[in-house]
């Protein structure tokens, strides 16, 4: 806990049973949420996308649209999420030569009730999971790591970002 005040999980009732949380009295606002995963491969491998000769097509754009459609999908992925209507997703896929992986950024946006936390981390995870499986014949090693909330804007908690991130 990052403050002295008693939390709750909220995703459980009074007798300890999995609910779904009501927001029916939560305000609309604007809330935005920015997530991150990493995906370390070998550097032939990462040289491989870089220079487009995957035999499969174009990696990155793969993994971008495979992140937008995860975020759009996650209720039907995480059991207790809502259904929201998302305003806009983005997916960024930044390529770092020197170590050899590739930094997977989302970001998240609505008017709503609740938070796109899951959202944001279902987009960064999926487009992961997309490279690791377009890439797999030739790199069974790569690792998935460092998946993480990043910052998240709006409702009645407000801003928090984490510290010390990877990437801000």
């Amino acid at each position: 806990m990052e403050n002295n005040k008693q939390q709750t999980l909220t995703h459980l009732d009074e007798k300890g049973q999995a609910r779904m949380v009501d927001v029916s009295d939560k305000s609309h606002t604007h809330r935005e949420a920015r997530a991150m995963a990493v995906i370390s491969m070998q550097p032939a491998t990462l040289q491989m996308i870089l220079d487009g000769k995957h035999k499969k097509g174009d990696v990155l754009a793969t993994a971008r649209i495979a992140g937008i459609m995860a975020a759009k999908r996650t209720p039907d992925l995480i059991p207790m999420c809502h259904p929201l209507m998302l305003t806009s997703v983005k997916v960024e896929l930044l390529p770092n030569v020197d170590n050899n992986t590739i930094e997977i950024t989302a970001i998240c946006k609505l008017v709503g009730q609740t938070g796109v936390e899951m959202e944001a981390l279902t987009a960064a995870s999926t487009a992961a999971l997309t490279l690791y499986d377009m890439c797999k014949a030739v790199d069974k090693a790569m690792v998935i790591h460092d998946l993480q909330l990043l910052e998240k804007k709006g409702g009645k908690s407000g801003h928090w970002q984490r510290a010390n991130t990877l990437k801000q």
